[in-house]
């Protein structure tokens, strides 16, 4: 699996200019120090870094220093760091939906699948009609083998922004998981229809085609070929 970014920040300052559209896009309402901020908007981690110990140095209980700390080591690839920043923020009672978002997302990365679903079923609560919280803790799911929670939270996420190429693939992996080829099929034929480039879809399709109906039609299909094919990391 490839080192995924955390998701970017969206700081209400003014030279801080965020990317709300984007599918890893988040908001933090509030500002722990606009000079160490700064560096975050100019995407200089190191000196993020620098500046947000320094913060913390002086102010210890500031929790959106610690979570904007962990960001900014999630951002340079160190993920032991950055899990320790956010459960510090989340233990100084900062309650975000994104911080819970990312936390997750980090733990799912770190393969530490229940702690990864108790931090994104937050993210949920907290920001229900954010569709990339439902996707995550979907993925997470899925890969604890909890299919019914899986299906439930990519339709959600499905719901709240269709076009979403990546989680209606999930759901076609989720529904072929459960045995549930039919709809697994019809999901991804419309996928391909709608979707031509999206390469996912269409090895997925194929690998069920050749499975269900060649000739080794009387086997399930091979669910390693499928996952591969899905790509399904989190976001």
């Amino acid at each position: 699996m490839h080192m995924l970014r955390p998701i970017a920040i969206v700081i209400a300052f003014a030279v801080l200019i965020g990317v709300a559209d984007s599918p890893r896009a988040w908001s933090v309402e509030g500002v722990c120090n606009p000079n160490a901020d700064y560096f975050l908007g100019t995407e200089d981690y190191v000196q993020a870094i620098a500046s947000h110990r320094r913060l913390i140095a002086l102010q210890p209980d500031n929790a959106f220093a610690h979570y904007h700390l962990g960001f900014a080591y999630g951002m340079t690839g160190n993920r032991a760091q950055e899990l320790a920043e956010y459960r510090e923020a989340a233990a100084l009672g900062l309650r975000q939906w994104d911080l819970y978002l990312n936390l997750g997302r980090a733990l799912l990365e770190s393969g530490d699948l229940p702690g990864a679903t108790d931090a994104l079923t937050t993210a949920v609560a907290l920001g229900p009609d954010h569709p990339e919280s439902h996707f995550n803790l979907g993925l997470a799911y899925e890969r604890r083998g909890i299919l019914p929670a899986a299906r439930e939270q990519m339709a959600a996420s499905l719901k709240l922004d269709p076009n979403q190429p990546d989680a209606r693939n999930m759901l076609g992996l989720i529904y072929a998981e459960a045995d549930d080829y039919s709809h697994a099929r019809q999901i991804w034929t419309e996928l391909v229809r709608t979707q031509p480039d999206f390469d996912p879809a269409r090895r997925n399709l194929a690998i069920l085609n050749h499975m269900v109906d060649g000739p080794n039609r009387e086997h399930a299909p091979d669910l390693r070929e499928l996952r591969t094919a899905s790509a399904a990391d989190p976001r």
